[in-house]
Parts: structure tokens; sequence; C-alpha cells
């Protein structure tokens, strides 16, 4: 089941393309990264989803139905450009956000007594949001965005201006959310945190989609044909369709190699050359980092367009 279907949207600005047939599938209960360099086309799609603006071409499905006002209720969305009043006070301000997702504010209330116990920012109740540091008014904007409960969540940077602490317990609530059923699209350009929580991953470049699958597909696509492996032996020799590119000595007989096959050599098969002629400790595939994947990508997108217009 899927929580949001984009079917080949566009979007035009005089005469700029924001988006050129773009199509991503967000399964329900999944963490997706929209990833992308700056200018991509990533906050023109969410604009749409959030019906901040109306595609030129294309639809939106949300929970298998055309996406409709109403729909907004369901939906949560944390911009990268904080939208919090400056002069207004933080509990005031929670209120207000809450009620217009629908919330009384009874029920507000019993909501946010739960999140100011949980964030520890109680002593914040009565302060204006302008007296807060960026993270503190990050805490506020981030219980603005799920306190109505929304089945789908749009995170936009989320981690802009955390410290490594901060940013860990809105990891943990992220993925506390999860585990409720909702969905959470995240769009970031830390690639280290987008292999520890997403799921499933887009990349858009030049208002293209390029790219969209499960992390751990993705980084199988791309794999290497890279090794390390940790054995205690002197003499190995995998044969010609196998590199050994660099050994690292540990002792007289303890070593670590990085190792490079080609493509039609399985690892159970370097792995059986292996032990045949030493002690094997360790065996592990080194796979590509979404980082590395990004930059790759992106990097041959721009060498193709730029090729394209010459």
């Amino acid at each position: 089941m899927n929580i949001l279907e984009v079917k080949h949207v566009s979007k035009f600005y005089a005469d700029h393309q924001a988006l050129s047939d773009v199509s991503i599938t967000v399964p329900q209960g999944s963490i997706y990264g929209l990833l992308g360099p700056n200018g991509a086309g990533k906050t023109s799609l969410i604009r749409i989803i959030t019906q901040i603006t109306r595609a030129d071409i294309g639809e939106v499905l949300f929970d298998g139905k055309h996406l409709k006002p109403n729909d907004m209720y369901r939906i949560g969305y944390l911009p990268e450009e904080r939208g919090l009043y400056k002069k207004m006070e933080v509990g005031e301000q929670l209120l207000y956000f809450a009620q217009l997702k629908g919330l009384s504010r009874q029920e507000a209330l019993k909501r946010l007594r739960i999140w100011v116990e949980k964030f520890e920012i109680k002593s914040w109740w009565k302060k204006k949001v302008e007296e807060l540091s960026k993270g503190m008014q990050q805490k506020i904007q981030f219980i603005a965005t799920v306190l109505h409960e929304p089945r789908l969540i749009i995170l936009d940077e989320p981690f802009s201006g955390f410290d490594p602490v901060n940013a860990a317990i809105i990891t943990d609530e992220i993925l506390k959310l999860k585990e409720l059923g909702c969905s959470i699209i995240f769009s970031t350009h830390r690639m280290e945190t987008v292999e520890q929580l997403c799921d499933h991953i887009a990349l858009i470049n030049q208002s293209k989609k390029i790219l969209e699958g499960s992390v751990k597909e993705v980084r199988e696509q791309f794999k290497t044909n890279i090794y390390e492996m940790e054995y205690i032996g002197n003499f190995l020799n995998l044969g010609p369709e196998i590199e050994i590119e660099e050994v690292k000595l540990y002792d007289n007989d303890h070593k670590l190699v990085v190792i490079r096959s080609e493509q039609n050599v399985s690892p159970n098969a370097i792995l059986g050359k292996a032990i045949n002629q030493v002690q094997v400790h360790r065996f592990n595939e080194k796979l590509p980092g979404m980082h590395d994947i990004f930059i790759r990508l992106v990097s041959e997108s721009n060498n193709l367009k730029s090729l394209s217009n010459n």
C-alpha cells in the first residue's frame, strides 16, 4: 500500500521548468528520502504535495485517492524556511497551529503536555519565539508539525540548527513516529542521515528524477565488486580475475587486504579460493555509500546535459 503517488508531474515558472515528468511512490509506513542538490526541484515538488502550488501537468494521489484540500489535516509539513511568529509566545503559537489543523483547544493542550514533558520545554511556554535559539525554535516547529498526528509527515532539512544531542532526540522521535505507522518524506543534504533513517530514496537533479528505489537496492545497483578480507597467513594468490589492491600488515601473519574482482566473479568464489590458502577471519563487501552515489549520479547527469546543450 502506498500513502503517496506522484504521477508524471511537471511545473513551470515563467521560462523556468522546475519539474519535468517526475513520478515517485512513497510506501505506507516508510521513511522516504527526497534527495538532490540545491535548485533541483525538491521544494517545488514538496509545495505541490502540500498544495501550496499546483502541478501544471500530472496528478498526486494521497492514500489511493486524488489529493484534495481536506487532506492537509492528515499531512504535517516542516519547511526548511521556518514559519514561526517571532513575537508570539510559544504556548499560544502551538495552540494556534494545532487548532488550524483541526484540533480543539482541549485536545491540543492534552497532547502538548506530553510533548512539553518529552522535550523538557515547560519553561519555554510563556517565552516569545524570538527569545529562543535556532535549535529551540526548531523543536517548537517540529511539535507543531506532528501534534495533529498526521498520516504523512514532510520534513525539509529537519536537523538544521541542531547540535548532535538534539539531532539525536529528533531522530528518535522520527523513528517512533514511523513505528506508530506514520509515513515520512525526508528532504536533506546529509547523506549519513539518509543511510541511518531512510528505507527508500528518490534523487532529483535539474528538474528530473534520475533514481528511485530502496536504499538497499540502490547500494546494490552501484556496487563496485570491492571486498575487504582479514586473514592470517603468508601467501595469497586468488587468480588473474581478482586483484589485490592494498595490503595492511598488522604483524608477521595478520593482514587486511582490499580486493577488486571482475563482475562475473562471485564473493563465494573469492572466499573459496582464499580459505584454501589462509585462515580467513573476516570477509565483507564494500558497498558504496549514499554520498558517493549522490555525487556520481549528479555529476553524470550534469555532464550529459552539458553535452546535449553543446
